[in-house]
């Protein structure tokens, strides 16, 4: 890991070279500027007088304005909820200075922040009951894309427009706090700067027992698609005693993760996050759905260890040990016993060269409509994450915690993060997600058949949003 940080800092040390060396530059053209200023006023001593007055009046003028008044929001508590314990607990580095920086907004605004913990079970239902009745649970809300559609058809939360300016950090460069991906169209999300490695996760010790390549050097050759990750998963189902009974396989995890996945490294959802328009019945995802299919079904390379193929616990079954591969989450790989890899998911033939992964549990901060003051709230908000990097490179802590080997983490960074698209069928009321994957792995039916029976209730879901 060391070697990694002490490149990160290189690559830092060499930025802040190249702006220095334009910043000498300025500075050798300044001091030359500054040789002949002097030269002048020493043949042209009447002028400079002058020059010093103006410069004093400026100078007092300036002293002489008043300080801009700060708002005072009147011991006002600000309130942020979620479904799980905001509060920073004060056992990091980073942790210590988010309290500080707590402790001095309520103190430069006159309020209280208070974060409030909501049962993610009723999360959903308080959240459209405050705001339909005038009093929003809390000021800003954390909310998963997928289910925050039906509040933003409803006119439950305020756009972004609504209450930032260009002045905002989230309008800049420099960012603490960045734009969530547009839903139909306009921007309603915030959320801080983070690393996300959602892909294909294989486990290395496994890897080198059976002899398979490393994914990564299949991934860096170009040789990384739906093909060669079927070759090497059937290469892993082993029966090494002839038994009759599997004692490896080559995948195991969720089929609707596996299906919202696959569709996207072929260019297709099952609800397009541009315009929520329907995306199960385009031939791209009908190719992935099939694909699907073969691996679940025809191939037998899948180890399913609830007895139920459409379980979503089975997103937990690679943890054993004897599974190679798996479509798999960051927060899904910190109690393994063996040294997991990640590769970003294999390509598709329509793969577009820059999406690997649906984003199905991509959260963001909203602010509900009714909320006094969303300028100053949202604005409290920006100033909270302004605080002294912790960290030798973003996501460090937790990408360590992930990762044992140096290679991950830079493929974690470079190539899979940010590689999402947005997957929000499963906030559609209505919408046939699991009777379509119901019926293709359990029941084995046909996916062309299935896409045409249930493309009428897709649609028709997607037109109560309107």
């Amino acid at each position: 890991m060391r070697k990694m940080k002490a490149l990160t800092i290189l690559s830092v040390a060499a930025m802040l070279t190249l702006s220095a060396c334009g910043g000498g530059n300025n500075n050798t053209s300044n001091g030359a500027n500054t040789t002949e200023s002097n030269t002048a006023s020493n043949t042209n001593t009447a002028t400079e007088p002058a020059a010093n007055n103006t410069a004093t009046e400026a100078n007092t003028a300036a002293e002489n304005e008043p300080a801009p008044t700060a708002i005072d929001l009147g011991g006002r508590t600000i309130k942020i909820s979620m479904w799980w314990d905001g509060m920073p607990k004060g056992e990091t580095a980073g942790e210590k200075a988010s309290l500080a920086k707590i402790a001095e907004l309520e103190e430069k605004y006159n309020m209280k922040l208070e974060f409030v913990n909501i049962p993610f079970d009723q999360y959903m239902d308080k959240f459209t009951t405050a705001v339909l009745a005038g009093e929003p649970m809390a000021d800003i809300s954390i909310m998963e894309f997928k289910r925050a559609i039906a509040p933003i058809k409803q006119g439950l939360v305020l756009p972004l427009s609504d209450y930032t300016t260009a002045d905002n950090d989230i309008n800049n460069e420099q960012k603490h706090v960045t734009k969530l991906p547009a839903i139909n169209g306009a921007e309603y999300s915030f959320n801080t700067p983070g690393v996300s490695a959602v892909g294909l996760y294989y486990n290395r010790d496994l890897f080198k027992k059976l002899g398979l390549p490393d994914l990564q050097d299949l991934y860096n050759n170009g040789e990384w698609n739906w093909d060669k990750f079927l070759e090497v998963a059937k290469q892993a189902t082993t029966d090494s005693n002839n038994d009759g009974k599997k004692d490896t396989w080559g995948y195991s995890g969720w089929p609707v993760d596996a299906a919202r996945h696959i569709g996207v490294t072929n260019g297709a959802l099952f609800v397009n996050d541009s315009d929520l328009s329907l995306g199960f019945n385009n031939d791209n995802m009908k190719e992935a759905l099939e694909f699907i299919n073969t691996l679940y079904n025809k191939e037998n390379v899948v180890k399913v260890k609830s007895g139920n193929k459409m379980d979503w616990n089975e997103t937990n079954t690679f943890k054993d040990g004897d599974v190679a591969m798996s479509m798999n989450y960051d927060w899904n790989m910190g109690d393994l016993t063996f040294e997991v890899g990640i590769v970003p998911n294999p390509a598709g033939p329509k793969f577009d060269g820059k999406h690997t992964f649906a984003n199905a549990a991509q959260n963001g901060y909203f602010i509900p409509k009714g909320v006094k003051d969303p300028q100053v709230v949202y604005q409290i908000f920006e100033e909270l994450q302004d605080i002294p990097a912790t960290e030798e490179y973003l996501g460090q802590d937790w990408l360590e915690s992930r990762f044992k080997n140096e290679a991950d983490i830079k493929m974690a960074i470079e190539h899979v993060n940010g590689t999402g698209r947005l997957s929000v069928e499963e906030g559609v009321a209505d919408f046939p997600i699991f009777a379509i994957m119901d019926e293709i792995i359990l029941k084995n039916q046909s996916v062309a058949a299935t896409v045409e029976k249930h493309t009428q209730a897709g649609q028709a879901a997607l037109d109560k949003l309107k």
